[in-house]
């Protein structure tokens, strides 16, 4: 079993937990529905008063001496949790890494439909995955490559940070992008 408190005062159960008669202590301390405590009772007396109320006993923390039970309405719990939880999850956003595949030898249109596409992907708030691929004996001007990804940093300041600088890796180059929070759509 695993509880936690969180910062409302309320325990956020993680995981299992025992509820009514589930609990099998023999004594329990028993709080009550606005978090003041009752004191110790047997634990089918402490049913009992949780069952007058119409409330749930629940074990909020079993390996306390005598353990700790809370009389609540454990399904409304349950539910506001879900509800929260829920809301988290919209408010998260996933980053994900969108590619732009260079050469060494690209023509400056083609470089700016790519750099175009870099910045379109910072701004809906995803990484940028920047590759130079070398082919044949392109491998030997990787001067070149470089040169390349710096241009598109410069491209894109406006709009992003660099994550990894420009790094060779067999026979491509790399470098990541992430974006800048004020460049991010929604904001400001």
């Amino acid at each position: 079993m695993f509880f936690q408190l969180n910062l409302g005062g309320e325990p956020a159960i993680t995981k299992d937990f025992r509820i009514n008669e589930e609990i099998r202590a023999r004594e329990v301390r028993v709080i009550d529905g606005e978090g003041s405590q009752l004191g110790i009772f047997s634990s089918r007396d402490a049913l009992r008063l949780a069952e007058e109320k119409q409330l749930d006993l629940v074990e909020i923390a079993p390996a306390a001496k005598p353990p700790v039970c809370k009389m609540m309405d454990f399904g409304k719990y349950k539910y506001e949790q879900s509800k929260r939880e829920k809301e988290a999850r919209k408010k998260q956003k996933t980053i994900s890494v969108k590619e732009v595949k260079l050469r060494p030898n690209i023509e400056d249109h083609d470089f700016e439909v790519k750099a175009r596409n870099a910045v379109r992907f910072l701004k809906d708030g995803d990484k940028v995955k920047a590759t130079i691929i070398f082919r044949g004996r392109e491998i030997v001007h990787t001067q070149l490559g470089q040169k390349l990804l710096k241009r598109l940093a410069e491209y894109v300041k406006e709009y992003s940070l660099i994550e990894r600088q420009p790094k060779l890796e067999g026979k491509n180059m790399i470098m990541i992008l992430s974006p800048k929070q004020e460049g991010l759509k929604g904001d400001a």
